[in-house]
C-alpha cells in the first residue's frame, strides 16, 4: 500500500461503511451523496486489494480483511479525533503543558509569581519555565520554540512578534519608615540631597534618565549605590537611610515595611506588554495562558 497517496477521508468513509454496512446510510452519516461514497469504496478496494464489503440479501457484509481492519481503524481515527479536539477544547484542569516565559526580575515578581500561584489552582498540570530576557535574541528564541511568551516594555520594536498591552507602570519613591528626610511634599532640592540607590541593568552606571530630568531643573542627586536588580532595592532601603525610585507594583502590599511617597517632579513611567510568536498564536493552551496573564495584569 502506498500510504503517501492515501487520503484520510477514505479511512473515515471506510469506518462509516463498516459500521453501517450500507452505502446509502453511510452517505447520510457522512453528509455525502451516494455516488460519492460508492466512488470512495471503489478506491478503498484498490488500496486494500480486497472487496471489503460484498452484497448480501439485506445490504452488505464485511469481508474477513474488513473485519480485521475495523478495530485498528477505529482506534487510529479516535486518536486523530482526540488530538484535534484537544487543540480545539483546552481543559486546564486536565492539560499537561510547559510555558517558557522570558522577563526581567521585576516582572517575575509582579506578574510571573501571581501567575504561578493562579495556575496551581486553575491548571495544576501547566508549568512555567522562567527565562532571562534578552531582547536581541528573543525573535530567534521564539522561532526555535525556546521561549513562548515575553513580558517586557514594547519600546524595543520587535515588530515581527504579536503583542498585547498589559499595563502602564509608574515610579514611586521608597524608604524605611521613620526615615529622617523622607516625607510627602518633598521639594526637588530635598529629593536631590537624599542618599539614593539606582538600578543599572547593564551594571556599574550611576545615572539614569531621571538624572537628565533633574539636570534640566538645575539639580544633581546623590547616588551612593548602583544595583543590578530592582529586587535588591526594597530590602536595602528598609534597613538604611537610602531611598530609591522603583516601579509602583514592586512595592504594593509592602507598606508595613516601607514608606512610599510621590516623587517631587514628573518621572516618565513605562508600558508592559506581552509578546509571542506566530507559531504559538493558534495554540489553545498558549492562548488560555495568555488570557490568564491578561486578567491578572488587569487585577494587579
Amino acid at each position: 500500500m502506498d500510504t503517501k497517496k492515501l487520503d484520510l477521508n477514505l479511512l473515515v468513509t471506510l469506518e462509516a461503511l463498516l459500521a453501517e454496512q450500507n452505502v446509502t446510510r453511510a452517505a447520510e452519516r457522512l453528509h455525502l451523496s451516494q455516488p460519492a461514497v460508492s466512488a470512495q469504496l471503489s478506491r478503498l478496494r484498490e488500496v486494500f486489494d480486497d472487496p471489503l464489503l460484498i452484497p448480501v440479501q439485506r445490504g452488505m457484509a464485511p469481508t474477513a480483511k474488513a473485519l480485521e481492519l475495523l478495530e485498528p481503524l477505529r482506534h487510529a481515527l479516535d486518536q486523530v479525533r482526540a488530538t484535534l479536539a484537544s487543540h480545539r477544547h483546552f481543559d486546564p484542569l486536565q492539560a499537561q503543558l510547559t510555558v517558557a516565559i522570558a522577563c526581567t526580575d521585576y516582572l517575575q515578581t509582579t506578574v510571573a509569581q501571581p501567575l504561578a500561584v493562579a495556575l496551581r489552582e486553575r491548571a495544576p498540570g501547566v508549568r512555567i519555565a522562567l527565562r532571562h530576557l534578552d531582547p536581541t535574541q528573543l525573535p530567534a528564541q521564539m522561532a526555535r520554540g525556546e521561549v513562548d511568551l515575553a513580558l517586557m516594555t514594547p519600546e524595543h520594536g520587535l515588530g515581527s512578534l504579536r503583542s498585547r498591552h498589559l499595563f502602564d507602570e509608574r515610579y514611586v519613591l521608597i524608604g524605611r519608615h521613620r526615615h529622617p528626610g523622607l516625607r510627602e511634599g518633598l521639594s526637588v532640592e530635598q529629593f536631590a540631597r537624599l542618599d539614593q540607590v539606582i538600578v543599572s541593568l547593564r551594571g556599574g552606571s550611576f545615572t539614569t534618565p531621571v538624572d537628565e530630568g533633574l539636570a534640566a531643573l538645575g539639580y544633581k542627586r546623590n547616588v551612593v549605590l548602583s544595583a543590578a536588580s530592582f529586587l535588591f532595592l526594597p530590602e536595602i532601603v528598609a534597613h538604611s537611610d537610602f531611598v530609591a525610585l522603583v516601579p509602583e507594583r514592586l512595592v504594593r502590599g509592602r507598606h508595613e515595611a516601607l514608606k512610599v511617597v510621590e516623587c517631587p517632579f514628573p518621572v516618565p513611567g513605562f508600558a508592559v506588554s506581552m509578546l509571542w510568536h506566530e507559531r504559538n498564536h493558534g495554540h489553545n493552551g498558549q492562548r488560555w495562558v495568555r488570557e490568564v496573564i491578561l486578567a491578572l495584569a488587569g487585577n494587579l
